[in-house]
């Protein structure tokens, strides 16, 4: 973001939240990466220091501050190594939704652990057969009396494994296509919820990413988010802040891959100088730097615009396809000027290549972001 867009307000609370990961974060990511999880006590630390959910407001336990302090905690949270826990996604993807569209009393019972780290959220939107094609799931929610009966499967679910409370998306008229889906809440403690397996990925390891199995689940009526029917509408008017959100994490991945590169080439040494004064290496972090700033501009931009209220959502989708190719193009490179010692688990620029190759995908495949620019251009691809 412009220094600009920070007041000494910002920088304060920057320089508090740095020092947190500082002390609480970064000295135990090789265990969490190992243990392919991060402990609770994480959650309940940052809830206790205001660093969840900031946006909330007072009356529901948050501090009412601007989105500019999610960025924040977002770049510092991947300055820190910590791109794997999963705070960002349930402060400012799924929460938002239980405040926006919850009744006052969801809200009142929730919206509070959310703040404190009582509660972990999680969204369950993906399926294994749907992807990103939302409105072919096929999860089913039937009302019975006050309750509603989820029959269904969801998979690649970001804080799946230990979270508290879900976002689930459904079928409530299976005939009616998208007009058909719902948004309910479902506790995990909810009477036929189960969870399979953590799953094994690439890369992202310390983040718990599950399977959910919904059979016969019981979910009280009262948990329906908003109106049945306008379930796929809510998805679409929070894909914005979600897909800037995935944007967050391309640019500062991709700037700690430069700076991981720039630093080796600096200090490594091959036919008698630094690899950085071979012209080859230096031009290619050259233009490597170059994509780097075009990124950090076009994104200090949409999200201004974000926090003024404008409505972003064709060039954030354009800011999502080429952000998240950009940060694996240049991890790519900043591995290959590393060497073989870039393939190394002890050099920090591996786990970033193999971290951000996620980016791409979720939140929307560059090829689903390419299919939304199209069409806002008038094109029928």
């Amino acid at each position: 973001m412009k220094e600009g867009l920070y007041t000494e307000e910002h920088q304060i609370f920057r320089d508090a939240f740095r020092r947190f990961v500082a002390k609480e974060i970064t000295p135990h990511v090789p265990q969490w990466e190992a243990d392919r999880a991060v402990p609770r006590e994480v959650w309940l630390k940052m809830g206790e220091m205001g660093f969840l959910c900031p946006w909330l407001p007072e009356e529901y336990g948050g501090l009412g501050l601007g989105f500019e302090y999610s960025v924040i905690i977002n770049e510092e949270l991947i300055r820190g190594d910590g791109f794997g826990v999963g705070v960002p996604l349930h402060s400012d993807v799924v929460t938002p939704y239980i405040h926006s569209y919850g009744s006052s009393e969801i809200k009142e019972k929730w919206l509070p652990g959310c703040a404190t780290g009582e509660v972990i959220t999680a969204i369950g939107f993906t399926e294994p057969n749907t992807g990103s094609d939302l409105a072919a799931i096929r999860t089913k929610a039937v009302r019975k009396g006050d309750s509603y009966l989820l029959d269904g499967q969801k998979t690649f679910i970001t804080n799946g494994f230990f979270a508290d409370l879900m976002v689930v998306a459904v079928k409530t008229d299976p005939h009616a296509g998208y007009k058909g889906i719902s948004l309910v809440l479902v506790d995990t403690d909810a009477p036929g919820f189960s969870r399979g397996r953590k799953l094994e990925k690439m890369g992202y390891h310390m983040q718990d990413t599950a399977e959910l199995f919904f059979e016969n689940c019981q979910v009280p009526s009262a948990h329906l988010l908003g109106e049945e029917g306008a379930g796929f509408k809510y998805m679409m008017e929070k894909l914005q802040q979600e897909r800037l959100e995935v944007c967050i994490k391309c640019q500062v991945n991709a700037e700690e891959a430069l700076q991981e590169a720039i630093n080796y080439a600096k200090v490594r040494e091959a036919f008698g100088r630094r690899i950085g004064d071979h012209q080859y290496i230096a031009f290619k972090l050259a233009e490597m730097a170059t994509e780097v700033e075009l990124g950090r501009t076009f994104l200090d931009r949409l999200i201004e615009e974000h926090i003024r209220g404008n409505e972003i959502v064709q060039r954030v989708s354009m800011a999502k396809y080429w952000l998240g190719e950009m940060v694996n193009r240049v991890a790519y490179q900043a591995v290959q000027i590393h060497g073989g010692y870039g393939y190394m688990e002890e050099y920090r620029i591996c786990r970033i290549y193999r971290d951000v190759r996620s980016l791409s995908i979720f939140a929307g495949t560059s090829e689903i972001m390419k299919l939304i620019i199209s069409r806002n251009l008038g094109l029928k691809a």
